[in-house]
């Protein structure tokens, strides 16, 4: 019973930030229905590993057909979004573009992710994660002075500029159209997404406060006090110590007295300072820096591995994550007081649901028999 409990939603089957948006909204409750093709397409040994397919149904079901097509638009005339992840042209070429769907149902919202969006120059390249964030800005900030732009993860242009925000943009058309009583299209680009996530970068470029070089800069390894640091023992710890509050408080615990640090924001010193903190921090174990000074405002962290991460005693207080079916997977977010999100069931086989979903939103029986005859659905 989430906060969009309620809410209908259409996902066609694809890979990386569509699936990403379908759960999400489907961890806040919407009833989310996948269609995939049959036979489904998976990279996991077995369903339950594909953690971004929890929480909805599965049908398979051949959308090159005409009766396929005529299913997807039934269950479009009863959906509040439809959302796809293909190259522009795609949905159009399958006779389920926007205009169909928005004819069938006009309050329809229809969500769209690409990596260079509907529009533009590069709109008909392929292209992944690693494309889109170089090309918004983003790629060229994140890595160390004189090294190669880092790619991190997956995380901006397929998670945190695709799907996310694909799924924000969703909820915002939903909102809108319970208002207007018409639908529009969400035309989310991943490029557009790294952009925006680099939103604090570019006006900080504008003003000087940020050169538009890697590793020199406050929150890009440049500063010493927004680092990580190797322990006696091989392993990491982090630091993000930048006000001058938390700055001294950092300095007090760890025992450092040299009057150099106290020109914290020397900018010149910054390197030298940091050779002198990766010392300091060499001295003890992870485990003996989080005594001293996990808790307090020194902002500190240990750097954890997969592994570590979900029996971490903060996560594993707030149930941060989660096991279903023996897969530890991050829980759902963000969190409500009075309509908390939930993983309603684990992901499903391809087409696992096709005949109970489609009788649900009002498919006979006699009409699935017939799809199933002709080889429609399986």
């Amino acid at each position: 019973m989430g906060p969009l409990d309620g809410v209908r939603i259409v996902e066609m089957g694809g890979i990386g930030p569509g699936p990403f948006a379908g759960m999400m909204l489907a961890d806040m409750g919407a009833e989310v229905v996948r269609v995939e093709r049959p036979g489904g397409i998976s990279f996991f040994p077995e369903p339950r590993f594909d953690v971004m397919q929890r929480g909805r149904r599965s049908i398979a079901l051949e959308v090159k057909s005409p009766e396929g097509v005529e299913v997807v638009l039934e269950l479009v005339g009863l959906a509040d979004a439809l959302i796809e992840g293909f190259r522009p042209g795609v949905m159009e070429g399958l006779g389920l573009g926007p205009e169909p769907c928005l004819e069938r149902n006009p309050r329809l919202v229809y969500g769209r992710i690409t990596g260079w969006g509907q529009e533009g120059p590069l709109s008909a390249a392929a292209g992944h994660d690693i494309n889109y964030i170089a090309l918004a800005g983003a790629l060229h900030a994140i890595g160390r002075t004189g090294g190669p732009p880092v790619p991190p993860l997956n995380l901006i242009g397929d998670f945190g500029g695709g799907g996310m925000l694909l799924a924000f943009g969703v909820v915002c058309g939903v909102l809108e159209a319970r208002q207007s009583g018409r639908g529009q299209v969400v035309d989310a680009a991943m490029v557009d997404g790294a952009a925006s996530l680099m939103a604090l970068i570019y006006g900080s470029y504008a003003s000087g406060l940020w050169a538009d070089v890697r590793g020199v800069n406050l929150l890009d390894t440049g500063a010493h006090f927004y680092e990580t640091y190797e322990t006696a023992d091989g392993k990491w710890v982090a630091i993000g110590s930048i006000e001058p509050q938390f700055y001294a408080r950092l300095l007090d615990l760890a025992g450092i007295d040299d009057p150099e640090f106290e020109h914290q924001f020397d900018r010149e010193r910054w390197p030298r300072l940091r050779k002198k903190l990766a010392r300091v921090f060499a001295t003890k174990t992870r485990d003996e820096w989080c005594e001293i000074l996990e808790g307090s405002d020194a902002c500190f962290a240990p750097v954890l591995s997969l592994d570590e991460a979900p029996s971490n005693h903060h996560n594993a207080a707030r149930d941060t994550f989660v096991e279903v079916e023996g897969v530890t997977q991050p829980a759902p977010a963000p969190r409500f007081s009075r309509t908390p999100g939930a993983i309603t069931s684990p992901p499903p086989r391809p087409g696992e649901h096709t005949e109970s979903t489609l009788t649900a939103w009002g498919i006979s029986k006699d009409r699935i028999e017939s799809l199933r005859a002709n080889g429609v659905i399986a």
